[in-house]
């Protein structure tokens, strides 16, 4: 794998960084993993917030260029490894809804999510970036029952982020666990990537909680 594709990827387990470990995973992406506890609320400490002043995670760095926001790695990261597919080209006539459904996470699923949570009323309908609850639901759902993926019979890097996404979030009661979604999310979970980076996690959190 050339020198110049390698990334360095900041990231804590069990957090929605996990995604991004999977993408790295399906790409089969060089990087060189740094892990923050967040637990030792190390996302807060000046080390780390002088890579992502937001204190989140997932970031990258790739060629001294840093890149944070999941939906933004997602693209980053499947652009950098176009032989591993996940990605449309430009020019595909599958682009435009790949960056649709990647970009409706970000501006109309987890908002949504979020103020279901909070048990928030969303703003005014010309306010509200996803308008109300049930329309963005049943968008995602309408979208997925015509399947298998997002794209149709091709997996991508939206799908990735997608089902890992509606995983937690039906797990925590989030979302409604849909027939479409959930056989959406099981599509997902048996990627073998999927699997071995869940084993992964699982030991990663293991050693933070181990230190603490």
């Amino acid at each position: 794998m050339p020198e110049s594709r390698k990334v360095t990827f900041y990231h804590s387990p069990r957090t929605r960084s996990t995604g991004t470990l999977i993408l790295l995973e399906e790409l089969g992406a060089s990087y060189e993993l740094k892990i923050i506890n967040m637990t030792a609320d190390e996302q807060r400490q000046p080390a780390f917030l002088a890579i992502n002043p937001m204190g989140k995670v997932p970031a990258i760095v790739h060629n001294g260029t840093l890149v944070t926001e999941q939906v933004a790695i997602t693209l980053y990261l499947a652009d950098l490894y176009p032989e591993a597919k996940l990605a449309p080209a430009i020019g595909d006539q599958r682009r435009g809804s790949y960056l649709r459904w990647l970009v409706f996470y970000a501006a109309c699923f987890e908002p949504a999510v979020v103020d279901r949570a909070m048990k928030r009323e969303p703003g005014p309908p010309r306010m509200s970036t996803y308008g109300d609850f049930d329309t963005m639901l049943k968008t995602v759902a309408s979208q997925l029952a015509a399947g298998p993926y997002l794209l149709g019979d091709q997996v991508s890097a939206a799908d990735i982020l997608w089902g890992t996404g509606l995983g937690w979030t039906t797990q925590f009661k989030l979302v409604p666990e849909l027939p479409e979604i959930m056989a959406y999310v099981g599509r997902i979970k048996a990627r073998p990537a999927v699997a071995a980076i869940a084993a992964r996690d699982a030991e990663l959190a293991a050693a933070l909680e181990a230190r603490s």
